[in-house]
């Protein structure tokens, strides 16, 4: 006689996952955890864009897939009003004022109660200012997310 086995666990709204996972778009990889540790998150928390927790619903633990998210769902549509010109002057006093900022640069900002971080990509150079964009890398662009479910609570 055979022993019933375990059926694998399936992710469910609110559930507890370790897993590995990749995003890239027209620029390339932007995250890529599967050289590193695994990540752990918890769905429904935010930590995940909602386009991609609601395809990893009902998949089984030790699943390792690819989605390919159409453009905007991922990250939404790219937003004119997140690029801004910020004065060297600023970044002189928020950073270093020696930096050297080049074209595609990716620059930390903190929050304005100090508590955390955003970044925003370097897009265009001026005399007295810098043209920062603050939309997510990916924003209005398909995305390709491969993960391997490692572990689901």
């Amino acid at each position: 006689m055979s022993s019933p086995t375990a059926s694998p666990a399936v992710v469910e709204a609110g559930s507890f996952l370790t897993l590995h996972y990749r995003l890239s778009g027209k620029a390339g990889v932007i995250i890529d955890t599967f050289s590193g540790k695994p990540a752990t998150l918890s769905l429904g928390s935010g930590e995940l864009a909602p386009a991609m927790e609601e395809v990893l619903i009902g998949l089984p633990e030790g699943t390792h897939t690819t989605f390919e998210l159409p453009a905007g769902a991922a990250f939404g549509e790219r937003n004119p009003d997140m690029q801004q010109w910020v004065a060297r002057k600023l970044l002189a006093e928020l950073g270093d004022p020696d930096e050297q900022y080049a074209f595609g640069d990716v620059v930390q900002f903190p929050t304005p109660d100090g508590q955390g971080r955003y970044a925003g990509t370097v897009r265009e150079l001026g005399a007295d200012a810098v043209l920062f964009d603050f939309n997510h890398p990916l924003a209005g662009q398909p995305v390709s997310f491969e993960v391997q479910l490692i572990g689901v609570l």
